[in-house]
């Protein structure tokens, strides 16, 4: 979800802001059993949570759609050590285009520190795109959502102070949470936890367990463990998620109810992945690993050079960027380089919108 922008009226934009105040309406809370398991994660399980899924999208008569891949890993933002998530999904609605990308940093008790969430349709004649970030700042938690239909582009922004925000579970640390869920193989009634729509607007999502199943993975029947999750709305009808997972937390099958489509493993990680996951390596102590990741350095360096080399109007944009930032010093840099950039977007037009559950 998006940082807040002020009113653009440039680009045939329209710009709009929503504010919440305090005490305007009676918002939904997390449980205390939500925010519990939440604080009770071990640095122990995360490590387990460290690895990437991949499967792919397939229609009731088993037609390939599309794929889906998620991967965690560890990270550090703004000195603060916390868990990257990014998932990705692409594939075709009527064959036209469509996905939905997610990157989030999340601390090791879940909460939410950075999220963009980007969805997309490429329809014939015209695109539609819809973008959001969310980031805590100040004791708030800022989120901007930029809607683009053709040429029009709609902004909304709202922010929340995080005391409102206990149990904040999102695109990205749902992911992760859903992890967690798996490996410990047991979910605690009464789990509701806190989303936030496309509306901008706080919902209650509840978890629950459905138990042990039988699956199909290739040529293999495995048992997985189901979770449900469930999206709620009071305008709509609740959406439904029915997942399950391997014991070691791999993501075996992903379903939203009433829709055609299932996203499934099509072949089990090897034995010696799966261990290779769990494991916790010092690769700064170990001579080999360090002489690979130094080469693999200097590689990179080469090949990021060449690649300026080649493109000398990377220099000249970025310069143009620094400088007029710097005689502007606007409070959120951001915001400044979301306007900045915009009228770029017009030379290659934004893919378009998916279903905003579809990661």
């Amino acid at each position: 979800m998006e940082t807040p922008l002020e009113n653009d009226t440039s680009g045939g934009s329209i710009g709009r802001i929503k504010g919440v105040e305090q005490g305007q309406s009676e918002q939904p809370k997390a449980s205390d059993e939500a925010v519990t398991f939440m604080s009770s994660i071990d640095p122990a399980e995360l490590q387990k949570c460290v690895f990437a899924d991949s499967l792919v999208t397939v229609s009731e008569g088993g037609r390939h759609l599309g794929n889906f891949s998620v991967t965690v890993e560890f990270a550090h933002r703004v000195q603060q050590p916390c868990m990257l998530v990014h998932a990705q999904s692409q594939g075709a609605i009527d064959d036209s285009p469509c996905g939905t990308t997610v990157t989030a940093y999340i601390t090791t008790d879940l909460e939410v520190l950075e999220e963009d969430y980007h969805e997309y349709v490429k329809l014939e004649g015209h695109g539609l795109d819809k973008r959001f970030h969310m980031v805590q700042r100040d004791g708030q938690m800022l989120i901007n959502k930029v809607t683009t239909v053709g040429e029009e582009v709609t902004k909304e922004s709202v922010s929340y102070p995080m005391s409102d925000l206990k149990g904040l579970i999102t695109e990205g640390s749902n992911l992760l949470l859903m992890r967690l869920m798996a490996l410990r193989t047991k979910i605690p009634e009464h789990m509701s936890f806190i989303s936030i729509n496309q509306d901008l607007n706080i919902i209650c999502t509840t978890f629950g367990e459905l138990g042990m199943k039988q699956l199909e993975v290739g040529a293999e029947s495995v048992e997985a463990f189901g979770l449900e999750r469930i999206l709620h709305s009071v305008a709509d009808s609740p959406t439904t998620w029915h997942c399950y997972f391997l014991s070691d937390g791999h993501l075996v099958r992903r379903v939203q109810l009433g829709s055609p489509t299932t996203m499934r493993l099509q072949q089990l990680p090897s034995k010696q992945d799966r261990e290779f996951d769990k494991i916790s390596l010092v690769w700064e102590e170990d001579m080999q690993m360090r002489s690979k990741f130094l080469d693999r350095k200097e590689e990179l360096k080469a090949d990021h050079a060449s690649y300026l080399r080649q493109h000398p109007e990377i220099r000249t944009l970025i310069s143009d960027f620094l400088q007029f930032l710097l005689l502007r010093k606007p409070d959120d840099v951001f915001q400044f380089a979301q306007e900045y950039f915009l009228p770029f977007a017009s030379r290659h037009p934004p893919e378009l919108i998916l279903k905003a559950s579809s990661v």
